[in-house]
């Protein structure tokens, strides 16, 4: 069975081989292992850095489509955003885990998940509408789409996966930074939620009624979506249609002041 999205973040006792002990070390091997301790701390520090200004990047778009959503149409399909940065500890298991040389190369290459985003929506249909208005901006790359809305997982998860590409300007070159960005609705994120505490209890396989339990809520939790999305629909559609708030201002209009607009509320 899948482990749980966050799953890398749970203890990993197999992948921990324990320090000799008693074994003495001479004073060039001593300086040789301290000095590549400091080198190893320095080069996540540096990639940290990139990976929280990708993950910055594109918080601000998100913030600013949920603004725009907020002010210039009917509802936000945004109810609430999370993020997350991987540390170096959890990047070094995962490399352990997948088999791969722990390099900066290979950390860029293979972990394309280190800065995540959560973006949590009301219905089914504005996740796509958020990703959409997300893949469509000119400076986002999109890597990799995974729908697990469409194509749930077996264990019954369901979210919508991006993987996009952001590029990071800094002092003296631009870097582009993957960022994950995982949308889902308030039902999908309430049953992912308990799922990873359920699996955090477990080191080993949960029990097979539990996995037949889990899988039964997540039927329910989609049935819910449809259900909400049907009457969210329907209310559409007998609620009179409400003016556009959309407008266009050209360049040379000369906006009125305060005193002109008193005078016009009047009339």
């Amino acid at each position: 069975m899948d482990r749980p999205e966050n799953a890398e973040n749970q203890p990993d006792t197999a992948d921990s081989a324990p320090l000799a002990i008693g074994v003495p070390l001479s004073d060039d091997a001593m300086r040789e292992r301290v000095s590549a301790a400091f080198e190893l701390r320095e080069a996540f520090a540096r990639l940290s850095l990139e990976y929280q200004a990708g993950l910055d990047e594109v918080l601000t778009k998100i913030n600013i489509l949920r603004a725009e959503f907020e002010h210039l149409h009917e509802y936000s399909p945004i109810e609430h955003v999370t993020t997350r940065l991987k540390s170096p500890k959890s990047i070094m298991k995962k490399m352990r885990r997948k088999g791969d040389v722990l390099t900066l190369g290979n950390v860029r290459e293979c972990v394309r998940d280190i800065a995540g985003i959560r973006i949590v929506c009301s219905f089914i249909q504005d996740t796509y509408k958020v990703a959409e208005a997300l893949m469509k901006q000119q400076d986002v790359n999109v890597l990799e789409i995974k729908d697990y809305i469409k194509d749930s997982k077996p264990n019954g998860y369901q979210s919508l996966h991006l993987i996009v590409e952001i590029p990071v300007f800094l002092s003296h070159e631009v870097v582009k930074v993957p960022v994950e960005v995982q949308i889902r609705t308030i039902a999908m994120d309430f049953w992912a939620s308990l799922e990873h505490k359920i699996y955090y209890k477990f080191d080993t396989e949960i029990p097979d009624f539990l996995r037949e339990g889990l899988l039964e809520a997540a039927e329910t939790a989609a049935r819910l979506d449809r259900q909400m999305e049907e009457i969210h629909t329907e209310v559409r559609q007998l609620r009179p249609p409400s003016p556009s708030r959309k407008f266009s201002v050209a360049d040379d209009y000369i906006i009125p002041t305060a005193d002109d607009i008193d005078e016009l509320l009047k009339e």
